[in-house]
């Protein structure tokens, strides 16, 4: 029997709905019951930009919301990448941003963090990486959270090369967070997940869209998670609206909330979620035919 997969969202697919103050899902306090609502989805995946402002009070009632939804934060997401290999004051400031980010993630009670490195690919900055995240891990260990790798254009942008940099990081707190729109734009989607999959306590199952016979936009869906299942993968999949027009999670979004504007994003969303449901879905066994079988 397969581990179930659980399915969330990254919250950010609905930004556009908080800025237009559409009535669904009017401000960020209003997420969670919408996502658990409107969209059958049981966990959100958080961009740090979405607490913008925010101070003790309004993280705490976030995740009361959370709460009384049941619909938890499973995972923070920061979106500028961080150089890993800088030791200056642009390291330092790094440094003291993921640290306000886990103390975030610890009132909200997320387990997990995820980055992007900037670094080119090179033995040199692999080494430089290595000991950068390793000095941030020691900086938000008293918060016992999980830090993830998502992948980046450079350094990490492939598969092999960004399992390598988390085997060589090392330690139990370390993982990496890949996209299914990432897997696509390596050219191979199947051997990039399941080389990915194993390293992550959550995927993002990037969402670009539906054509009218209900065929998805670039890549399967269906592919994508027969990948992650065929390597035992059992956590979580959050739905990412990210548009027609975006190609990869390691290179750049383009104008990624002008795009969402124009297409009914709830639809897309509740179109790929039964998509995912039935990909995800074990097959029923037939108890008269086991039977049979037993005996025979």
């Amino acid at each position: 029997m397969q581990p179930e997969i659980l399915l969330t969202l990254s919250a950010g697919s609905v930004a556009p709905l908080i800025a237009e103050k559409d009535p669904r899902c009017p401000s960020v306090f209003a997420v969670p019951q919408f996502v658990a609502t409107d969209l059958q989805l049981r966990g959100l995946n958080l961009p740090a930009t979405m607490l913008s402002g925010f101070g003790v009070p309004e993280i705490d009632r976030f995740r009361d919301e959370a709460d009384r939804a049941h619909c938890p934060v499973l995972l923070l997401t920061e979106e500028p990448p961080i150089d890993f290999t800088e030791r200056g004051l642009g390291f330092a400031k790094s440094r003291d941003r993921l640290s306000r980010l886990a103390l975030a993630a610890n009132r909200l009670g997320c387990p997990s963090i995820a980055v992007r490195a900037a670094a080119v690919d090179t033995d040199a900055a692999f080494e430089a990486t290595v000991l950068g995240v390793k000095t941030v891990l020691k900086d938000i260990d008293r918060y016992e959270l999980n830090l993830l790798l998502a992948p980046h254009e450079g350094l990490t942008f492939d598969p092999t090369r960004l399992t390598d940099l988390i085997k060589k990081i090392g330690g139990f707190r370390i993982g990496s967070y890949p996209s299914f729109a990432h897997a696509h734009a390596t050219g191979d989607v199947e051997k990039t997940l399941r080389k990915l999959a194993p390293y992550a306590p959550a995927i993002c199952a990037s969402v670009r869209g539906f054509a009218k016979d209900g065929t998805h936009d670039g890549f399967s869906l269906e592919v994508c998670v027969e990948s992650v299942r065929s390597v035992g993968y059992g956590n979580t999949l959050a739905l990412d609206f990210v548009g027609m027009a975006d190609e990869t999670d390691g290179k750049s979004k383009g104008k990624k909330s002008a795009k969402k504007s124009s297409v009914d994003i709830v639809a897309e969303l509740d179109m790929a979620r039964r998509v995912l449901e039935a990909a995800t879905m074990e097959p029923e066994v037939d108890e008269d035919v086991e039977l049979v079988e037993e005996e025979e």
